[in-house]
């Protein structure tokens, strides 16, 4: 009997674990962990990190000996004829006349190793700078798409938080003028009550009943909008375990110079860096080196698997080009990249003059809408009290039915604005975070 219960047990401590692990719950710190590990543009962007490492590889490998093997045969239907001046074999022979032969056999068959090697180029010197550095590129690009995929997450965090929130206040008010009218039928019952304020608590119930339904249509398209941000199945169930109240956090502090699509303009400047210096190296000499062996063989039969000669042919020599003159074509090229470096330092110019703008703005937003949620936290309270003395009034039939609503109305409205003014503050937060480069820590 005691293997039986420590069976079960164990059994409902396994299956709890299994629930648990099941759950569908997501923090925003799991919500974020989980876009980062599943979201396709993030793939996407490490599968570009693997293609810039390979090219790196491949730029290499330009340096690196080229070596091949070919083969050739050939088949003469017709073998070539050759003509000479028939005075060379025959002295006694007309002038004019030609002396005619067939040169060569009717099967012939080439085997060769030959192997390349550069020995100096300028820009291959550059190419390998660049394609190392692209590299960097990749992975700050990464980390800009890793950081807009966590922006959108929060993001919609905070939309389904504080579309959760709106539903449990309205849940609430539907718990709290439900009772009402439950509490009040029996004074209508009673005839101390008229038909009209009864009816007046009853439009008040539905109008809960109506924002009720409202709320929850919200919060459910809040949560398909996480899930579409995390890369979360879309047809799968999810919840969120945090209110706005937690959301907030401090302020970031930061400077625009770490802000990620600053430093990747910057690093799209030493690109086009690299690019005027390739233009510049492509007027230098180039120098390679190459290794040829080879053996032919020439038969009147087919016979080239027997033991019959064959004769090698060795080689090997340097082959050096110098640039002279390409018609301007190179100097077009290096001006075109001149004139595009430029671009790209008036645009980081540009973006720092935007950041530092927004970093203004946002920091005055900010102010502001701390002041806001002070001042509708207020207002909510406020609102709360009104709205319970009006129910307590009427519950003891000396209030009006129409007051309870006009107070019903301005609760919902100052519940609506607090939670716009945390919705106000929050965004200004993540914007200030994106613009610090906050967000992926």
């Amino acid at each position: 009997m005691k293997i039986k219960i420590l069976l079960l047990g164990m059994t409902l401590l396994i299956t709890g674990q299994s629930i648990a692990q099941d759950s569908t719950s997501f923090t925003l710190e799991e919500a974020k962990i989980f876009a980062v590990e599943h979201h396709l543009s993030i793939q996407n962007a490490l599968k570009d990190i693997e293609i810039a490492k390979q090219k790196v590889v491949e730029t290499r490998g330009i340096g690196l000996p080229q070596i091949d093997i070919s083969g050739q045969f050939n088949h003469f239907i017709n073998i070539p004829v050759s003509v000479v001046d028939a005075t060379l074999f025959n002295p006694m022979a007309n002038p004019g006349d030609v002396m005619e032969f067939r040169m060569g056999t009717e099967y012939s068959t080439t085997g060769t190793i030959q192997a390349n090697q550069l020995l100096f180029n300028g820009s291959y010197i550059v190419g390998l700078q660049v394609s190392k550095y692209f590299t960097s590129f990749q992975e700050t690009s990464a980390e800009l798409t890793k950081e807009e995929v966590v922006f959108n997450v929060i993001k919609a965090y905070q939309l389904a938080a504080i579309a959760k929130g709106n539903l449990e206040f309205a849940d609430s008010m539907v718990v709290l003028t439900g009772d009402m009218v439950e509490k009040q039928k029996h004074f209508l019952e009673l005839g101390l009550m008229l038909q009209e304020d009864m009816d007046q608590l009853s439009f008040s119930f539905l109008t809960a009943k109506n924002a009720q339904v409202s709320s929850e249509i919200q919060y459910q398209n809040a949560l398909t909008f996480l899930k579409l941000s995390m890369g979360y199945q879309i047809d799968g169930s999810i919840e969120i375990s945090e209110s706005p109240d937690d959301l907030i956090n401090k302020s970031a502090i930061g400077t625009i110079d770490e802000n990620l699509q600053l430093n990747l303009m910057q690093k799209k400047v030493t690109l086009s860096t690299y690019s005027v210096k390739n233009n510049k190296f492509a007027n230098l000499p180039s120098l390679y080196g190459f290794f040829s062996h080879s053996y032919n063989a020439y038969r009147n039969e087919f016979n080239f698997f027997e033991d019959e000669k064959w004769y090698p042919q060795t080689v090997w020599g340097l082959q050096l080009t110098v640039p002279v003159f390409s018609g301007l074509q190179r100097h077009a090229r290096t001006q075109q990249a001149k004139i595009t470096l430029l671009k790209d330092q008036n645009s980081v110019e540009q973006l720092e003059n935007s950041l530092k703008f927004q970093e203004i703005q946002l920091q005055n937003n900010l102010r502001g809408a701390q002041n806001k949620l002070e001042l509708q936290e207020q207002n909510v309270v406020l609102a709360k009290n009104i709205y319970a003395n009006s129910l307590t009034t009427e519950s003891i039939g000396k209030g009006s039915s129409i007051v309870v609503t006009q107070k019903q109305n301005q609760l919902m409205v100052a519940h609506s604005q607090y939670l716009g003014a945390i919705m106000e503050l929050l965004q200004t937060q993540l914007e200030l975070d994106k613009l610090y480069n906050k967000i992926l820590q």
